[in-house]
């Protein structure tokens, strides 16, 4: 059941769905502290010591040599590896059309300026092991760097038990362009990468999910690296008027209940009787699924409802929520879609479940959560650049407007900044 809240409580339920992020424990931060420390230090040696404690493996060697994903890759399901492939396709399109030109302005007396649009030059994607694997997120990392031009994209993974790779995840880093593949996890992986061993070179930023560990690892070494985000539990928000299908919105906000009891699945609809249509259906169809009782636990502490009387005011409370995946679960969804200001990707029309993004439909599925879609973007190709301006002044230029440096200069208090543009203009060669 969705508990219903009132339609003008607008700001407590966007309060309440940011706020269920979890608290870094001192506890957890002084642990990865001291692994980030240690790997600094001894670097492979460290690594292997971690892995041993938390994957139970004695690892040699990190990395996956052509012969080990060979093999991995040949346990794959013919069905998986085509799926895949099609996947991949489709996000390559998409994020191929994301792609930034740089420019040039041309202005009188020989000046120029102009901004280059530059790739990372290497990227290390993090990819979960143990009981979950996740190859779907081994594309949506992988496809917008390489599409972004980056040469060295690294990808780790924690072991299995048997100290070797998922073969769903190699199939994945196989097709995804990945350079580099080590088998290490955990906080010691994040390290590696940002600070380097001597099996693992660094690199410039990370990206992908991880536990609690990653997460603070992650946080720990940014500003040596670059990182994609922090993200927190996942979330859905439907938007349906009264011919939505109550199954069909019963399904989706399952689908992101199942991911975590923290997530969070909220129906924002303009008929009643739907919405009692849909806790019935709710009921029905999570007590015959596996994760029943994540289900459950979901949508009982983080599951949501209001009823409006418009689709523009279902609209207004998404845009305060700012949820990470939205569903305009409507007739016509593209006349409202303008109105959407805060959302991390829209899913739109009847038959748009937002299965199709997380794994199939092109649109990348690592996204903001907890309510920064209203300051941040879908990771893509933008993630993978940085932008380097350039400037030409002639002696021409450098006389003309050399007056309005220094001016600008000396009331900074900065008289060598004005001296550096003084020295040029007196300068008679």
């Amino acid at each position: 059941m969705l508990t219903r809240i009132n339609k003008n409580n607008t700001q407590e339920l966007a309060a309440f769905i940011a706020g269920r992020n979890q608290e870094i424990s001192s506890d957890v931060l002084i642990q990865v502290s001291e692994i980030i420390e240690d790997v600094k230090e001894n670097k492979d040696e460290a690594c292997r010591r971690y892995t041993k404690q938390f994957d139970g493996v004695d690892q040699k060697t990190f990395r996956v040599t052509e012969k080990e994903l060979d093999e991995a890759i040949q346990q794959c399901d013919p069905d998986f590896c085509k799926a895949m492939q099609k996947a991949a396709q489709n996000i390559i399109d998409f994020h191929q059309a994301q792609r930034q030109k740089g420019y040039r302005l041309q202005k009188e007396m020989g000046i120029y300026l102009g901004q280059r649009v530059l790739p990372l030059e290497s990227v290390g994607i993090y990819v979960p092991g143990g009981r979950a694997q996740y190859p779907s997120s081994v594309l949506m990392n992988a496809i917008p760097a390489h599409v972004a031009g980056v040469k060295r994209i690294v990808m780790v993974t924690p072991p299995d038990k048997q100290g070797k790779i998922h073969p769903n995840i190699a199939y994945a880093a196989k097709i995804a362009g990945v350079s580099e593949i080590y088998k290490i996890g955990g906080a010691q992986a994040i390290a590696a990468l940002a600070y380097g061993t001597q099996s693992i070179q660094s690199v410039d930023k990370i990206t992908g999910p991880g536990n609690i560990y990653v997460a603070a690892a992650k946080k720990m070494v940014y500003g040596k690296v670059d990182i994609d985000m922090i993200a927190g539990p996942s979330e859905i928000l439907v938007i349906a008027d009264e011919e939505a299908n109550p199954e069909y919105v019963a399904a989706d906000l399952i689908s992101q209940a199942e991911h975590d009891p923290m997530a969070s699945a909220i129906l924002v609809t303009t008929s009643q009787a739907l919405l009692e249509k849909v806790n019935a259906a709710l009921q029905r169809q999570s007590a015959v699924l596996p994760k029943k009782d994540i289900i459950e636990a979901s949508l009982r502490d983080y599951g949501k409802s209001v009823v409006c009387d418009t689709i523009e005011e279902c609209i207004d409370i998404s845009n305060a929520v700012a949820p990470e995946h939205l569903e305009l679960m409507n007739k016509e969804p593209e006349v409202y879609l303008d109105l959407v200001k805060n959302a991390g990707s829209v899913f739109m029309g009847y038959y748009t479940c937002e299965s199709i993004g997380d794994y199939f439909g092109g649109t990348n599925h690592v996204l903001p959560t907890s309510g920064t879609a209203r300051f941040s973007s879908a990771l893509g190709v933008d993630a993978f650049i940085k932008k380097s301006s350039y400037l030409h002044y002639t002696k021409e230029a450098i006389e003309a407007y050399g007056k309005e440096i220094i001016v600008m200069a000396k009331e900074e208090q900065l008289q060598g900044h004005a001296n550096a543009a003084r020295i040029r203009m007196e300068d008679k060669q």
